[in-house]
């Protein structure tokens, strides 16, 4: 895990905050925390929690795991990846067997060129399907092609 930066960290959520143009107390109080604990991460002397970034950035109305990432919680592939999957699984447009396809052809592509899964296909409902083994055509999920094989 990367070391954290709370000075880097703490410069970015004074700049977000200022951008959102709310005050200290303002943040503060959106965010469930306190003034003066606020104030010690913006200036690099406090470690927050990620449980605290994630109400943090909620307040901000920004992404989460970019404040994860600033803090060396999340390094930026692993963000890059969890946000991939949370646009699949958000897309309204299609049906969770459709979303469960798409996050396995996603997963097949990301092990072909040699990335792992942060922790596997997550599915909608919790699920989590990872690929078993690879052929020579590439990998296939579990059960897939067992309908070929012989049991005796």
């Amino acid at each position: 895990m990367a070391s954290l930066n709370v000075g880097n960290l703490g410069d970015y959520l004074r700049e977000q905050r200022r951008n959102a143009q709310l005050s200290l107390r303002q943040l503060a109080d959106a965010a469930g925390v306190s003034n003066p604990y606020l104030s010690q991460i913006e200036r690099g002397l406090r470690k927050p929690s990620a449980e605290v970034l994630q109400q943090v950035a909620k307040a901000l109305r920004i992404s989460a795991e970019t404040l994860y990432v600033r803090a060396g919680i999340l390094d930026e592939q692993e963000r890059d990846e969890l946000e991939t999957r949370a646009v699949i699984l958000a897309d309204p447009s299609i049906n969770e067997r459709q979303k469960q396809v798409l996050l396995q052809i996603y997963e097949s592509f990301r092990k072909e060129n040699g990335l792992d899964s942060v922790n596997g296909s997550t599915g909608a409902d919790g699920s989590v399907s990872t690929f078993e083994d690879t052929t020579a055509d590439g990998p296939r999920t579990a059960g897939a092609g067992d309908a070929d094989e012989k049991t005796e």
